[in-house]
């Protein structure tokens, strides 16, 4: 039987991208126009988010450039934050996790932190474990091209190096709520499975995944020589797609939707040296998970995935949304424009640029 149309609900993308200035401006609206109700925003700015006024002052520029969209807060894992600051932000609602991202491997990243060693931060993950705040892991360990010991540590292994750090984190707080974000390779799955083995509920996740939506279409050739597809982590083997899909459409709850959509403008995706990292996938983030699920006969998984499972994770109920409308996945036809302008300064090219989505989705 065709399916022509998919009441969704209330829509979660648990991982994105605004930026600040101008660039937030025109993306910030696009998380509605993508079918999303809830967002989850990355706090690598510059400088990153460590401050309560800064998260406070930031959600509430995004709540004046889209009004009906929930957004999540999160905090820049850095030596600026403290147990106490945790304990303040959690008693109020100002966030709802903490970003670690390992110094060095994408944007922004270079106020992060030693993937190696962990331990400086314990006490903050402990503040975190008792608030309910959720660790958000950017997967990967540094490049290591020179290594004495042949340990070299390159963007094809970088994500499965790290999968030891997270067993250790899980291992030494098992409590605390822990994301590895955008995964990308069949090992990171095993991973997460492997922790999740006994786990027969949605309440009982405490260590889930994020996979994006342009790792479910992309493998390593559609990045090499092409910069609008390259994004951290990148893009790996057919096999590791294999698995991401096979992990998306599993109705398993400790993997679910975050787009992790990074705008960047076009001159920056079109330097003959230092490309930037990141896939604009915003203004068309439900329906490009939703041609998957289509490939794959697994419409009917689809709701689980970009909503329940999320939803859960992060313990939001309706009182904590913004809108009380809904997405409706609908079977129509739409062409992705070539780039995005704000009509001045900024141009971004999309991802998938000038093909054809077999949907849309709409506000209901």
């Amino acid at each position: 039987m065709t399916i022509n149309e998919i009441n969704l609900g209330v829509t979660c993308d648990m991982h994105v991208h605004v930026r600040e200035g101008a660039m937030c401006e025109l993306v910030t609206p696009t998380i509605r126009d993508g079918g999303v109700s809830v967002a989850y925003i990355m706090p690598n700015l510059q400088p990153p988010v460590t401050t309560l006024d800064r998260v406070i002052k930031y959600k509430e520029t995004l709540q004046k450039l889209s009004p009906k969209t929930t957004f999540l807060m999160s905090f820049y894992l850095s030596k600026d934050l403290t147990p106490e600051l945790i304990n303040e932000a959690a008693s109020i609602g100002a966030i709802h996790g903490v970003k670690c991202y390992p110094a060095g491997v994408t944007t922004n990243s270079a106020a992060g932190v030693d993937p190696n060693d962990f331990t400086a931060f314990y006490p903050i993950f402990k503040a975190m474990e008792a608030n309910n705040i959720v660790l958000n892991l950017h997967g990967e360990k540094p490049s290591v091209s020179n290594s004495t010991d042949g340990n070299d540590i390159h963007v094809l292994n970088a994500e499965s190096k790290f999968l030891p750090a997270l067993a250790k984190l899980h291992n030494d707080f098992p409590n605390l709520k822990i994301i590895l974000e955008h995964c990308t390779t069949a090992e990171a799955i095993r991973a997460i499975e492997e922790i999740n083995k006994d786990v027969t509920e949605v309440s009982q996740v405490k260590v889930a995944a994020t996979i994006t939506a342009h790792h479910l279409h992309l493998v390593i050739d559609d990045w090499a020589g092409n910069p609008i597809n390259f994004c951290k982590p990148v893009a790996k083997l057919p096999s590791d797609r294999r698995a991401l899909i096979k992990a998306a459409i599993s109705g398993k709850p400790y993997f679910f939707f975050g787009s992790d959509s990074a705008p960047h403008p076009l001159q920056n995706k079109s330097k003959h040296i230092g490309v930037a990292a990141g896939v604009f996938s915003q203004l068309y983030a439900i329906a490009y998970v939703a041609e998957i699920f289509d490939e794959q006969n697994a419409l009917e998984k689809l709701k689980d995935f970009v909503s329940t499972y999320g939803l859960a994770f992060y313990n939001i109920h309706d009182k904590d949304l913004k809108c009380d409308e809904k997405v409706l996945l609908v079977r129509k036809e739409q062409t992705i424009p070539e780039t995005i302008t704000d009509g001045k300064d900024i141009v971004m090219a999309p991802f998938m640029a000038g093909q054809k989505l077999n949907w849309s989705t709409k506000w209901i």
